[in-house]
């Protein structure tokens, strides 16, 4: 990977498109098989002591990295802009068009977040959807740039309430489309579950459900409801708040169409966020228990006659490394099933 870079202190957003231009045209001027990406904008806002991890998160993400990404550095005491532009690519083979990727880093001060649409918008690349991602809050520079977003990235479970971060995300659907990564998780944990009850001697267990355990880190409460808010968006519950009880759990009774679910939320110790586990039990004595394990899922079934069987499920996860990249790509698709979790999740969400 070759790289062409610019840098200014004391800079302005005009300067620096205008930086970031004369490098695209130079670089193609060198080499006419070269040729910037044009599918999607990233804004990232973030602390300045954050960056090291944030940088290392973005490096992460793979064959979903942005075409142009624009970093926001806040650092405090800082009245100032400072900036630097990079152009990165891979020299092609002759004849083969080879993809530019652009990343503009800009260092400014907590008083430029009241005007960061003025600054952000002379250096997004035009006709392409843009995505706002604010690891470390600042939910007011975001409320800002709102005219500019089409797609709003975020973490549930960065919010140690799970209410606040879902009222957050409900009002920003309202006006932008919302990838949330709290959700993303509990995507191997929904294919699988749905794939294990495709089966027609199990289908009816579903609509029989007496009893829904899913299992957490502690920090990936929001997780956790949001899964159980699939359940019950896609099976009809009526849903109620959950209660705590000792240990940590989160317990409540929802109704479904002949009878009630118990749905209880238990955190454990994990070292990756999210899920670790989900066990449905049915009314006619059928039981799926889905855990996280070594090299992907360890599953066990409990079938009416009370036979039991294990296996494993191989690669189920994505792992927690490549959570950012599946958001950015989550950005250019559309996820009917989110919308409905979240309302039956802010439901499910304790007093």
């Amino acid at each position: 990977m070759s790289q062409d870079v610019w840098a200014a202190q004391g800079t302005n957003p005009d300067a620096i498109e205008a930086a970031l231009r004369d490098l695209l045209r130079r670089r193609h001027a060198e080499n006419e098989d070269l040729a910037p990406a044009r599918v999607l904008n990233l804004v990232v806002i973030l602390d300045r002591d954050w960056k090291g991890e944030i940088s290392n998160r973005l490096e992460r993400v793979g064959r979903y990295h942005a075409s142009r990404t624009v970093v926001c550095v806040v650092e405090d005491g800082r009245t100032g802009l400072d900036a630097s532009a990079t152009v990165s690519y891979e020299d092609s083979a002759p004849g083969r068009i080879g993809v530019i990727r652009e990343l503009v880093e800009i260092d400014l001060g907590p008083g430029h977040l009241e005007a960061l649409q003025t600054i952000v918008d002379p250096v997004l690349a035009s006709e392409m959807p843009t995505v706002v991602w604010s690891p470390h809050g600042h939910e007011d520079a975001v409320r800002r740039l709102l005219s500019l977003t089409d797609v709003i990235l975020l973490d549930s479970d960065d919010q140690p309430d799970p209410a606040e971060a879902f009222a957050r995300a409900d009002a920003l659907c309202r006006d932008v489309y919302v990838v949330d990564l709290a959700w993303l998780r509990t995507t191997p944990w929904r294919e699988r579950i749905a794939a294990s009850f495709d089966l027609s001697r199990r289908v009816q267990g579903l609509w029989r459900m007496d009893e829904l355990e899913v299992r957490h880190q502690q920090s990936s409460t929001a997780s956790g409801l949001l899964l159980a808010g699939w359940l019950a968006s896609r099976l009809g519950w009526d849903t109620a708040q959950t209660a705590p009880r000792d240990g940590g759990d989160l317990v409540g009774t929802v109704g479904r169409q002949d009878g009630t679910v118990t749905v209880r939320l238990r955190p454990q110790a994990q070292s990756a966020p999210g899920l670790g586990g989900v066990t449905v039990s049915c009314r006619d004595g059928l039981e799926l228990s889905l855990q996280r394990g070594d090299g992907g899922l360890d599953a066990r079934e409990v079938d009416a006659s009370g036979s039991e069987r294990r296996w494993k499920i191989l690669g189920a996860s994505r792992g927690e490394g490549g959570i950012l990249g599946e958001g950015v790509r989550q950005a250019l698709l559309r996820d009917p099933t989110y919308d409905p979790a979240l309302r039956a999740a802010r439901e499910l969400c304790p007093a």
